[in-house]
């Protein structure tokens, strides 16, 4: 299966995505000025663009990963599970928190809520795209790379039935790819 195919239209190439990766990565340096922080990406999503930003940050980084779903027998349910917890210890210390996209923005405040009873110094959100349109709860981030209007957009670590988290760029699904899955 040609998976090129299946893509509308590109929105953000590699070098875009690249170009505004470093962006945000020199905001974030400037903003944390030279204290250690921890990274906590969400998986599966965020792990390419946490890869990426993170060689743009000169910081003392430790890195951890969270992977939660809200998904139950192919229905979205509002309450989150953890399949992997934490592994780094997070009390008194500065927390930088990475998903893809905030859509809904349940997963992303309900991961934020469960990181703050571990009693931070701080907890910082980083998305590479905001989904506005979305929204079904109160969640903005402190970093956004994109807003991306009411489309279906996969690549990057984004996917469809785990499918298209390997393109290298940001595109736009198209319809027949959808229900062909």
């Amino acid at each position: 299966m040609n998976y090129l195919s299946d893509i509308k239209e590109i929105l953000y190439s590699p070098r875009d995505i690249d170009e505004r990766i470093q962006g945000l990565a020199k905001q974030i340096q400037t903003d944390y000025n030279g204290e250690d922080v921890v990274i906590i990406s969400i998986l599966k999503g965020s792990f390419i663009f946490t890869s990426d930003l993170i060689r743009y940050i000169n910081l003392r980084l430790t890195i951890d990963f969270i992977h939660v779903s809200s998904y139950r027998e192919g229905m979205t349910s509002k309450e989150l599970i953890i399949n992997k917890g934490l592994s780094s210890n997070i009390n008194n210390k500065h927390v930088l928190l990475i998903d893809d996209i905030i859509d809904t923005g349940n997963t992303l405040k309900q991961v934020k809520e469960i990181l703050t009873k571990e009693n931070p110094l701080s907890i910082k959100t980083c998305v590479l795209y905001n989904k506005p349109s979305g929204r079904k709860v109160e969640m903005v981030a402190d970093y956004v790379a994109y807003d991306v209007g009411n489309y279906f957009i996969v690549g990057y670590g984004l996917d469809y039935n785990e499918k298209y988290r390997n393109l290298p760029f940001v595109g736009i699904l198209r319809e027949e790819a959808i229900t062909k899955i």
